[in-house]
């Protein structure tokens, strides 16, 4: 039962999605720092007078819990942009080609080398250097 787990632990796709997991998270972190820190701001210059308040509306005056704040909606839709298209470049795609030439490698059969070619040309010559003397 514990071979089977330490197996399962050790395959190569559990260490390799362990460490995507980790990469992610620290990725998200600075693509997060970026958006908060230099494209939110920007996206509150636009949004309103309060630099408090950002880019949103506060529906009752009086009451601050009611501010609706585009500007972290905004910011938070840009940080899934960045990320996705990261993943998808940077992972997906890749792994999508090297999947295509494994099935293409598959499909054509093992090709035969080129020294293995070579090798059966000169013998064959030497036959028919032989057959001649």
């Amino acid at each position: 039962m514990l071979k089977g787990f330490k197996d399962f632990l050790m395959r190569g796709n559990v260490v390799e999605l362990a460490v995507a997991v980790v990469i992610g998270t620290a990725f998200t972190a600075v693509i997060t720092a970026f958006t908060t820190g230099l494209i939110e701001p920007l996206i509150n210059a636009i949004g309103g007078q309060d630099a408090v308040d950002g880019f949103g509306v506060r529906v009752l005056a009086e009451n601050e819990s009611t501010f609706l704040d585009f500007g972290s909606v905004i910011n938070a839709g840009i940080n899934f942009v960045i990320i996705a298209a990261v993943v998808y470049f940077g992972f997906v795609l890749p792994l999508q080609k090297v999947q295509e030439r494994r099935k293409r490698g598959k499909e054509e059969g093992p090709a035969e080398a080129t020294d293995v070619e070579l090798l059966t040309e000169i013998r064959d010559l030497l036959q028919e250097q032989r057959a001649r003397q």
